[in-house]
């Protein structure tokens, strides 16, 4: 036996069900983060703080009060948040509450390939030029200053129209920043290799040069011809149909993003330990 009359098996206990507390907290949190009901969730720690002061002080007409609206809240919120909650149920009743956290990174990787490859078949077909270049590990905020601020959610109408000719922002190269338009109209630095095919213009040099000096991977559509071309590490794969490009992206953009996650846990490991 411990001191304060608890084995071993008791502090387990004690331990698992703090652990799983937490954990369900977190993944409500995680479920209601960027909606209203965030919102609701801060003014009740407002609520619960004024509580615990009034107490603290004997405020007892504040702590009256705030009684009244710990013992009706409940009440209130499931009036007022009667659609966010029976969604919530909706995705335990489906088994999705604890599986979102895991998937929506997927969903979010899926969604922006999708709305580059669109984009790109959308032009090639137009024979609209466009250089895409998608940020990886290696910052590109110094590339980003040379054009204009986007700071727009990535879609294929968007990146599309960008692109469209005689429009302001059509020259220059697109950077792609996590799921968003980091900005437009950018100049990357033109690569100075003497391998590079004669044939290949400004577009095709930039993407050869930006991946020269990054680990961007970079999209080249070319209004000549309208073929899509793609760029890492110094090479140049040419030719891209949709399907292809759609597999360079997945097999590129998901190591990377498998390659971001192990560095947080490694991280991770090193501050805690």
């Amino acid at each position: 036996m411990l001191d304060g009359g608890f084995d071993l098996l008791e502090l387990f206990r004690i331990g698992v069900d703090i652990a799983l507390v937490w954990y369900v907290l977190y993944k409500i949190i995680m479920l209601i983060r960027g909606t209203k009901a965030i919102q609701l969730l801060k003014g009740i720690v407002v609520v619960l703080l004024v509580w615990g002061i009034s107490i603290l002080f004997e405020l007892h007409t504040i702590q009256y009060l705030t009684n009244q609206v710990i013992n009706w809240g409940f009440v209130v919120i499931i009036i007022l948040f009667q659609p966010e909650l029976r969604r919530a149920l909706e995705q335990i009743g489906r088994g999705n509450l604890f599986a979102r956290g895991a998937r929506s990174e997927e969903e979010i990787l899926e969604q922006k390939i999708e709305a580059i490859v669109q984009s790109c078949q959308y032009m090639a077909k137009r024979r609209i030029g466009a250089l895409i270049s998608i940020e990886r590990e290696t910052g590109m905020g110094d590339y980003a200053e040379t054009g204009i601020p986007i700071n727009g959610k990535l879609t294929h109408q968007l990146l599309t129209n960008i692109f469209t000719p005689n429009t302001p922002l059509h020259d220059g190269a697109v950077i792609i920043k996590d799921e968003d338009i980091f900005a437009a109209a950018c100049y990357l630095p033109l690569s100075e290799s003497p391998f590079i095919s004669k044939e290949l213009g400004t577009r095709h040099r930039a993407a050869m040069g930006i991946s020269e000096v990054t680990d961007a991977i970079t999209i080249v559509v070319s209004e000549e011809t309208g073929g899509i071309s793609a760029t890492k590490n110094g090479e140049l794969k040419r030719d891209l149909d949709q399907e292809g490009l759609r597999s360079y992206l997945h097999e590129n953009l998901s190591s990377s993003m498998r390659a971001s996650e192990s560095k947080s846990r490694h991280q991770r490991r090193k501050d805690n330990g």
